[in-house]
């Protein structure tokens, strides 16, 4: 027994010995460490080998060809957002600041329906564009609704709708996360709840995530909440309802909505949500027209309106849209970008009427819109929400931070905010200012919710074994920058980011790494074991 502790005891000092002299490619000492779980920060060092985590505690006698000293700084999991729309950005800023400076080291795109199809030639084409951040995609609805059916207000037959599903099942095993849908934009608009359960039903047999941009955001937001949280019943699919918000006349509802979330949790269907921390929110002016007058296609948009009779009846309709939604003026309606005529950038709707030497009523402002429109429209920000509801969203334990942005072209344009600082925004004013939620809450929403929902094996938290995706940042510091009048500065406070083991941001400045990988749905991995 004594030959036994003494063997014990001999093995524990080898042991510790050869631990005090491991070699890391990098240590992170002396920081505060927030892990991703929740859980309360405790004080560490994180040991990093290639691209993986290899240990997290008292590391201070082991050596490391880098050593980065986080006193005074959280380091935590990169932040992943799930809602982006970077297509068509990817080779123009590959090293993706405004994402990079934010803390984002993770971004999912093919949000809201709108994705490339042939998911495997995307994939490979980012593979080759070489960012610096990770990316995964989903499949959009509305794109391959497009490729079988055009832009027309039409149901598919057997025939058009098994072509679809194959589009889909392809998409899956190719790599995608899952299936997006963009129902308040076309070909969407047109679809018929049984043709969206049965695409899910395909998404859902690769493990993929259904992600939606509801019909309605608005007056009707509790039957379009309805409608997605069915769909996720019917395919037996994880359901993530994207961007979530409310406006007119719906303002204050936010509790009666996340309380229908509750309810289909308890019922068994996996429910989350999303959001952006901005009482505005920002997409395309055509959201203001009717759906009809939208089928075809832009081309079909401007005909229409050159027929009288028709005119009148869509300025009647928008009318009664307002009046619904109580409101009397489109000042809410502010230009982000209008590429035929940028001196509108950053105006309102209501400003713009004005200086064209019109009275300020509701119906010469909707001429100024469909004026807009056959110009060739513009990029929008909505200021159409309540500070109440964004925070009472904010707490609610299942809501992830996202930005529901492309990769920003600096100084291009007077795009959202939300492009630059989401997260930051987060920090800064809801967890250091207002105490909203804790500063745990607030990275957990971040990194491990996220990861867990779109099986991101291997990020979003720190542990030995994870992938080096880590931000060290000031939390008494850390601030947005970018607002809705100066939408171009980058977040500030991030001193560190690493994106698989490779120092991306070091000491304040990002330094042109652009080690980001590509991300597989569960699909590819499954479709590959076979």
């Amino acid at each position: 027994m004594r030959k036994f502790r003494l063997c014990c005891l001999l093995l524990l000092a080898m042991t510790s010995c050869v631990f005090a002299q491991q070699h890391f490619d990098i240590i992170i000492k002396n920081g505060k460490i927030i892990d991703g779980t929740g859980n309360p920060a405790f004080d560490g060092d994180v040991g990093i080998v290639k691209n993986k985590i290899i240990s997290i505690g008292d590391l201070s006698k082991s050596k490391a060809g880098k050593i980065i000293d986080a006193t005074g700084l959280i380091v935590a999991p990169g932040f992943i957002d799930v809602h982006t729309h970077i297509e068509g950005d990817e080779k123009t800023t590959p090293t993706a600041n405004n994402f990079i400076y934010d803390g984002v080291t993770t971004v999912i795109t093919g949000n809201c329906g709108s994705s490339n199809t042939d998911i495997r030639k995307y994939l490979k084409f980012l593979d080759s564009a070489k960012l610096s951040v990770n990316v995964g995609t989903l499949i959009g609805h509305n794109d391959v609704r497009r490729v079988v059916l055009g832009e027309e207000d039409v149901s598919p037959d057997k025939a058009q709708l098994k072509r679809m599903e194959e589009m889909i099942g392809k998409a899956m095993r190719d790599g995608a996360m899952g299936f997006s849908t963009g129902l308040e934009y076309t070909p969407g608009i047109y679809s018929k709840p049984d043709e969206i359960v049965a695409l899910a039903k395909v998404a859902a047999k690769y493990h993929g995530v259904y992600t939606s941009h509801m019909r309605n955001e608005s007056d009707k937001v509790f039957d379009a909440i309805a409608e997605t949280i069915d769909v996720g019943r019917q395919a037996k699919i994880p359901v993530e309802i994207s961007h979530f918000k409310v406006g007119q006349p719906n303002l204050g509802a936010s509790g009666k909505m996340l309380a229908m979330v509750d309810s289909a949790r308890e019922e068994g269907i996996d429910v989350n949500v999303d959001q952006y921390p901005y009482t505005a929110s920002s997409t395309t002016l055509y959201i203001l027209l009717p759906d009809w007058l939208k089928a075809g296609g832009t081309s079909e948009i401007a005909k229409r309106l050159s027929y009288p009779g028709l005119h009148r009846k869509v300025v009647i309709e928008m009318i009664n849209d307002m009046n619904r939604r109580k409101r009397s003026h489109f000042d809410y309606a502010i230009v982000a970008s209008c590429f035929y005529n940028p001196s509108l950038n950053g105006k309102s709707i209501e400003q713009i009427n004005i200086e064209a030497g019109r009275p300020s009523t509701i119906q010469n402002e909707i001429e100024t819109i469909l004026d807009i429109v056959k110009m060739g429209s513009a990029d929008m920000v909505f200021h159409s929400m309540s500070e109440t509801d964004v925070e009472n969203i904010l707490k609610y334990p299942l809501t992830m931070i996202i930005s529901d942005s492309g990769i920003r072209e600096f100084g291009v344009g007077v795009p959202h905010p939300r492009g630059y600082g989401s997260n930051a925004r987060v920090l800064a004013l809801y967890v250091r200012e207002k105490k909203v939620i804790s500063l745990e809450d607030a990275v957990r929403k971040m990194t491990s919710l996220p990861a867990q929902k779109f099986h991101l094996t291997g990020r979003g938290l720190l542990r030995p074994g994870m992938y080096a995706d880590i931000v060290a940042f000031d939390a008494s510091t850390v601030k947005d920058e970018s607002t809705f009048e100066h939408p171009h500065a980058y977040s500030t406070g991030f001193k560190y980011v690493l994106v698989n083991g490779s120092l991306t941001v070091d000491n304040f400045k990002h330094i042109g790494t652009r080690k980001g990988v590509i991300l597989h749905g569960p699909g590819y991995t499954q479709h590959q074991s076979k």
